[in-house]
């Protein structure tokens, strides 16, 4: 509320003060129009030059997500491949120890025959 008041009573003595003094507030706004101005442009400038650096930094940013992207890739399909030539080493391994276990179960039949005879 008291907030308020002071608002009021701040509007109220703005109001007389330009009644009053209208030509020297004039003479303040012909000085801060300019100054305004020249403030506002150097900003936009300013936001000008920002908006193209970050442009120019996220195509360089796009450039190595590609290149990483191509990367990753490259390395999905050799880890692919890889998986491939483990499985195949598996299937050989599975065929080599079936072999050997067939070799092997033969000849220790005729060794417990030979024991038990």
């Amino acid at each position: 509320m008291q907030v308020l008041i002071g608002g009021i009573i701040a509007a109220v003595l703005g109001i007389i003060g330009l009644i009053f003094w209208w030509s020297h507030f004039l003479v303040i706004l012909m000085g801060g129009i300019p100054i305004a101005l020249l403030l506002g442009g150097a900003l936009a400038i300013y936001v000008g030059y920002d908006e193209i650096r970050d442009q120019i930094r996220e195509k360089k940013e796009q450039g190595e997500e590609t290149e990483s992207t191509d990367e990753l890739e490259k390395t999905k399909e050799e880890l692919e491949k890889a998986k491939a030539e483990a499985e195949q080493y598996k299937q050989e391994l599975k065929k080599a120890k079936s072999n050997q276990t067939k070799e092997t179960k033969p000849a220790s039949k005729k060794k417990t025959e030979k024991t038990t005879a």
